[in-house]
This record gives structure tokens, C-alpha cells and sequence, in this order.
């Protein structure tokens, strides 16, 4: 491994019709790439990989997966072929002081992690390998979780975490230009603010933020991601905000990196 510290980064990944229809927040993605030093791996933790213990992709080819429906052809066509790296699942598991399941055969990467990363690294030449998301833990356990993962960005692999701090689907409109809901505006505000001021305490406890927090975060998998990434923040980095918006009413299109 190079000693080069990598930033971490959290994307709102929205839509998936992104991946075929780049707009303002993939363009965001794309110059985040280009400005990045390469890393000698990625590790994502994913929305949309959500198991009973922690799991982690060790693959040496990952499968691209298409884990949703009723989306065009297209959508169904893209293949993002990354290199997998036991290497980097073992030292994954090395870190964390829970039982880790090396998974080598169900997974691979799932939209949540290359809508992202065919922006990031269209090219798909950087390995990947996915952390599963705990649905046991609280948000509590997964931001303590997460601060394990710390030696990885001086080991030149790079963390990404994959969600929507806001992500409510039963409220979406689906019409273009539609309007953010006020509560979803008022959390995600309050997600930005909190994150600025480096209270991460209010971010772990976001329910105590009322009923604009329930309405955003009505389950907490897209959530959860978030807390991964300022888990790896050190004294003296900055949360920073690359690109933001509300879609669709009620998805929150938030990416920020630490750094």
C-alpha cells in the first residue's frame, strides 16, 4: 500500500436512472474522481446491502447486481466489471471486533455502490469491495463500527458510504421540479448544520430532531451510511459539502467528503 491519506466520502445516490442520465449531482461525482488520488482500493458500504451480522464482499470478480425493478433496459445493461480484493476484505475483518462473514459468492456490487462509482471511476479499473450494513445494530453501533475502519484511509483505500440522509419513498413526487417537502428541507438542513459544527452526537441521535426526522429517515438503512463517514473523521478535518439538493420532494441528493 502507498502512504496516502484518503479522504471519505458520502454520496446521495438517488435514482438509479442517474446511471444513465447524468445531471449536476453525477457531474459532482465525476469532478470528485478526477481530483482524488488514486486509490489502491475502494471499500463501499452500501443502502441496499442490509444483512442479519456484518458481511463483506471477498470476491475476486464481483458480479454487477441490479437490485431493483421496473426501470428501462438500459438500466439493467450496465455492467460494472471492478476487480474485487480479498486482500482488503481480510484486513477488513482484521479491524472490526465483531464476527465478519467473508462473503464470496451472493453479493458483489450493488447499485448503491456503482451507480456511484461509474462516475467516479468510469473505467471500472479500481478494485471494490462492499461492507454490509448490520440491520441489528443501532446507529450508535454502526458509527462505533465505522471508527474501526480508520487505519484503511492511511493505507490509500479509499471509503465510500452509499445512501440519502433524507429518503422517503412513499411521499415522492415523480414529476421533474417537484417541490421539497418543508420537513425534508428542515432535516436535511439540520443534518448539514450539525455536521459543520462537527455535532455528531445530534446526528447519531437524529430522532430527537422530531417529526421532520421520522417523515426523512422512515427507515434507517439509507441513513445508516451517513454515520460511517463522519465516524472517520480526525481532530482537525472538515466536513465538506460537494453537492446538495431535494428530488423528487423527499430524496436529499447530499455528498460531502471528510477530509
Amino acid at each position: 500500500m502507498t502512504n496516502a491519506r484518503q479522504p471519505a466520502v458520502f454520496a446521495g445516490h438517488g435514482s438509479p436512472m442517474y446511471a444513465i442520465e447524468p445531471n449536476r449531482y453525477t457531474a459532482a461525482w465525476a469532478n470528485l474522481g478526477k481530483s482524488l488520488k488514486r486509490p489502491d482500493a475502494i471499500l463501499v458500504v452500501s443502502a441496499h446491502w442490509v444483512t442479519r451480522g456484518v458481511w463483506v464482499t471477498a470476491m475476486p470478480e464481483p458480479k454487477t447486481i441490479h437490485d431493483f425493478g421496473g426501470f428501462p433496459q438500459a438500466l439493467f445493461d450496465i455492467e460494472y466489471p471492478a476487480p474485487g480484493s480479498p486482500v482488503l476484505a481480510e484486513r477488513v475483518k482484521e479491524l472490526l471486533n465483531v464476527p465478519v462473514v467473508m462473503e464470496e459468492n451472493e453479493w458483489g456490487i450493488d447499485h448503491g455502490a456503482w451507480s456511484i462509482l461509474k462516475y467516479l471511476y468510469p473505467d471500472a479499473d479500481v478494485p471494490v469491495v462492499q461492507l454490509s450494513l448490520d440491520g441489528s445494530m443501532s446507529a450508535r453501533e454502526h458509527y462505533e463500527l465505522a471508527k474501526q475502519l480508520q487505519p484503511l484511509r492511511d493505507e490509500n483505500i479509499l471509503i465510500l458510504a452509499s445512501g440519502n440522509v433524507v429518503h422517503n419513498l412513499r411521499t415522492i413526487h415523480w414529476q421533474e421540479g417537484a417541490q421539497p417537502y418543508p420537513w425534508a428541507n428542515a432535516f436535511n438542513d439540520f443534518f448539514i448544520s450539525e455536521m459543520r459544527a462537527n455535532h455528531h452526537e445530534a446526528l447519531i441521535d437524529w430522532e430527537l430532531f422530531g417529526d421532520a426526522a421520522h417523515l426523512s429517515v422512515p427507515t434507517p438503512e439509507h441513513y445508516w451510511p451517513a454515520l460511517y463517514i463522519l465516524a472517520l473523521q480526525s481532530e482537525g478535518e472538515q466536513a465538506k459539502v460537494l453537492v446538495d439538493g431535494i428530488e423528487m420532494g423527499s430524496i436529499s441528493m447530499l455528498t460531502f467528503s471528510i477530509e
